[in-house]
């Protein structure tokens, strides 16, 4: 099995100390940042902003990706490209014409990947698959971090890591990725997860501890 990839939840970072946090997270391996943002439409929440990502940016050269959890995300591609993004996330249902918004992020230079929240259906995206490089799978509903894992999302998975042969893409996991759903998914084809409060912040623990530990008892 390929070496699994993880990627630190800044949301969830201390940001009374968000340089500190930065370098140990380099050091203890983390594979890429994760970034959310949210307008309070959408979602009913208000995530990371822009100063976040940009200080965030400018502090690794790790790939940073980008949630969007907004109404009508085409209208800001092209700034996310700006600001450095590498990988864009858009969830189908935030607008009309999604497929025009990942077409957008493909002509920006980023990676493009749809977001399958716990309520929508993988055979409603089936076209999209075509054309984005990652599924994010939501295991919790998008907006707050720290909910409960929902747990009738095995046969998700199931279904799509099927389809990666046809579809060429990768499966990630988002929402309460602990080490029990660590070692639960990522055997099913599952390539990484967003790490948040239920493995990795908040723990009391060095983070080259916890990630060595999530990798080891795959």
């Amino acid at each position: 099995m390929p070496e699994l990839l993880f990627s630190a939840s800044m949301m969830c970072a201390d940001y009374g100390h968000l340089e500190r946090e930065i370098r140990a997270l380099e050091q203890a391996g983390i594979d890429s940042f994760h970034i959310d943002i949210m307008d309070g439409e959408f979602v009913h929440n208000f995530g990371m902003g822009i100063h976040d990502l940009r200080y965030i940016r400018s502090a690794t050269k790790k790939v940073i990706e980008v949630h969007l959890m907004v109404r009508k995300p085409v209208r800001y591609v092209e700034m996310f490209a700006k600001l450095g993004a590498d990988v864009l996330y858009v969830h189908p249902e935030s607008e009309y014409h999604v497929s025009t918004t990942i077409e957008e992020i493909f002509k920006c230079g980023m990676a493009p990947g749809i977001v399958i929240s716990p309520g929508r259906m993988t055979s409603g995206n089936l076209e999209l698959l075509y054309v984005v490089n990652r599924v994010l799978v939501m295991g919790v509903n998008p907006g707050n971090a720290g909910q409960t894992y929902l747990p009738f999302l095995e046969e998700k998975i199931r279904n799509l890591v099927t389809l990666r042969g046809k579809y060429n893409f990768e499966v990630f996991w988002d929402g309460h990725g602990s080490p029990e759903n660590v070692r639960k998914f990522a055997p099913l084809g599952v390539g990484g997860f967003v790490l948040g409060t239920a493995a990795l912040f908040g723990k009391d623990r060095p983070y080259d501890a916890i990630l060595s530990e999530l990798r080891g008892n795959v």
